[in-house]
């Protein structure tokens, strides 16, 4: 009987020693298998990235928070391109031990593309970019190389001429039992995009109702709008660019029946047009005439009127690693009367101060001195509340300022997309 037991605690005893091995092996094959600590760490600066599926379909990098803490800082730009698509640009800047292996990748979508084919693109060519840093790892050995023979091409003639159309129209609806409002707005857009020259045709219309039931009765309000313009640029040098505005506009909102304008402008470019994807200091004069018909008399006793203008704009944009700056100031005035003037400027920056802490703005401040449609009635308390005519005045602002400080674990692998949908 006592052998029997000595026998029987024997199994029991090997039984837990050789599953406790097996989980120690388990956990230690796992925790090898799962240790990127060797895996380079990369920042992606991206406004437009679906991060998810990036970090879904690269799994040998570790993601981190903070860009000072990468060893390889990869910075994303777009651009429009003449065929209504997009042009990408991915520069990849290495950091701390990689210091010095700097690179960029280019590439291309069209109209046609679906978000799904643009972020598989982006995909491909991320990976492809990455391949020169990873190979300083030993994550290298698990990464196969394929590649896929191109369908032969033969030369295919556009018989657009890269000529683009586009035309939309989209309807607002919003009620409840006191009030409903619709906003219809349509636009028909042609383009032509060469190296040369930029051609652009534009015609839009937006129509806004309104209706209040309140206990005195109903409030009813509307306000219509009609705008075309016509833009023709001429690449002059990589620096040089002269082109004309053509174009025209109904607005019961200013008091506008017709007005149409021709403003012919020249622009300089201090950078290259060619580095306009990381940056752009341009300065850009126009001058020209403007006919306008007025709806109703304006509070300077004029129906209609002929009006010469100029203006003036300064514009600054850059993309950089520690952020992004977009900047522009403009003014103008009327000829007849220097003293109907207006100065623009508007701003918008993210700025990485420190480790962790951001600095973002938006806005934009307009000194107001040439409102010459203003009607001389005046608007309705109806008019005034509703928004619905333009108002006398020497300003117009918004602005929004703020800062952002991110702290603790630097990686952020980790892809969690549950509780996201329907988050009210």
């Amino acid at each position: 009987m006592f052998a029997t037991n000595i026998i029987i605690m024997k199994k029991i005893i090997m039984f837990f020693t050789c599953n406790l091995l097996s989980l120690f092996l388990f956990s230690q094959n796992n925790s090898i298998k799962n240790d990127k600590s060797t895996a380079i760490k990369i920042f992606i600066e991206c406004s437009t990235c679906d991060f998810e599926y990036i970090k879904q379909e690269i799994t040998y990098v570790n993601y981190v928070r903070d860009p000072k803490e990468a060893q390889l800082h990869i910075l994303v730009s777009s651009q429009i391109t003449g065929s209504g698509g997009s042009e990408y640009k991915l520069f990849f800047s290495g950091q701390l031990d990689l210091s010095g292996m700097n690179d960029t990748l280019l590439f291309n979508t069209n109209a046609n593309n679906t978000a799904d084919e643009i972020r598989a693109k982006f995909l491909h060519f991320l990976q492809a970019g990455l391949i020169r840093y990873v190979s300083k790892t030993n994550y290298i050995n698990n990464i196969s190389f394929k590649y896929n023979i191109p369908e032969e091409k033969t030369e295919v003639k556009d018989k657009w001429d890269s000529w683009v159309f586009s035309l939309s129209s989209s309807t607002w609806l919003n009620a409840q039992q006191t009030y409903n409002s619709i906003t219809i707005y349509s636009n028909f857009n042609i383009d032509r995009i060469t190296e040369k020259w930029k051609y652009n045709f534009y015609l839009g219309h937006n129509y806004n109702e309104q209706k209040y039931k309140i206990t005195d009765g109903n409030i009813f309000s509307y306000n219509k709008s009609l705008y075309n313009s016509i833009l023709i640029v001429k690449s002059l040098t990589n620096h040089w660019a002269a082109g004309i505005t053509l174009g025209g506009n109904h607005s019961t909102y200013s008091n506008i029946d017709i007005s149409y304008y021709e403003l012919p402008a020249i622009e300089y470019n201090i950078f290259p047009y060619s580095e306009s994807s990381r940056k752009q200091f341009t300065i850009r004069y126009n001058i020209g005439h403007k006919h306008r018909d007025y709806i109703d008399t304006t509070i300077y006793n004029k129906l209609n009127e002929n009006l010469f203008t100029e203006t003036l704009g300064i514009g600054f944009k850059t993309i950089q690693k520690w952020g992004n700056i977009n900047l522009s100031l403009s003014g103008q005035n009327y000829m007849h009367d220097f003293s109907k003037n207006s100065l623009n400027t508007y701003i918008t920056a993210e700025i990485r101060i420190l480790k962790g802490l951001s600095f973002n703005i938006y806005g934009y401040y307009s000194f107001v001195r040439n409102q010459l449609s203003l009607p001389k009635e005046g608007a309705t308390q109806e008019e005034i509340l509703l928004h619905q005519k333009e108002l006398q005045t020497n300003f117009n602002y918004y602005f929004n300022v703020g800062l952002t400080y991110t702290f603790g674990s630097i990686y952020n692998n980790v892809v969690n997309p549950r509780f996201e949908l329907n988050n009210n």
